[in-house]
């Protein structure tokens, strides 16, 4: 065996069909402007999205070790930091005040939903 075949060589031959040159001019700025000026169409800058605030990031060692991931709205998260940032104590902690103050009232949505 003299040597390996090139299998990319058909790739290395030139392609047999011309490209197409670009028939199309750009359009001037001024012809753009002018256009939008005769249709009251105003050119003006995007207006750029609002950064939401952000938190002051929350250190506390509470020895609580366990993810809960939840999705709610931004109001409700607003309340969950806002109730959080009123007592000074850590978002695990609000949400244990919250299940207590929930199964002191007792009943579950099936009883309440059926009276």
């Amino acid at each position: 065996m003299s040597g390996r075949v090139d299998a990319f060589a058909i790739l290395k031959e030139s392609a047999s069909f011309p490209t197409k040159p670009k028939t199309q001019t750009p359009v001037e700025e001024s012809a753009i402007e002018d256009i939008a000026r005769q249709n009251n169409f105003p050119s003006r800058p995007a207006n750029k999205p609002a950064k939401p605030e952000r938190r002051k990031q929350r250190r506390y060692r509470t020895g609580r070790n366990q993810h809960l991931g939840i999705r709610a709205t931004a109001e409700t998260v607003e309340r969950f930091y806002k109730a959080a940032d009123a007592r000074n104590v850590p978002l695990g902690e609000v949400l244990r005040l919250a299940l207590d103050a929930l199964e002191r009232a007792g009943g579950t949505r099936e009883s309440q939903s059926s009276e």
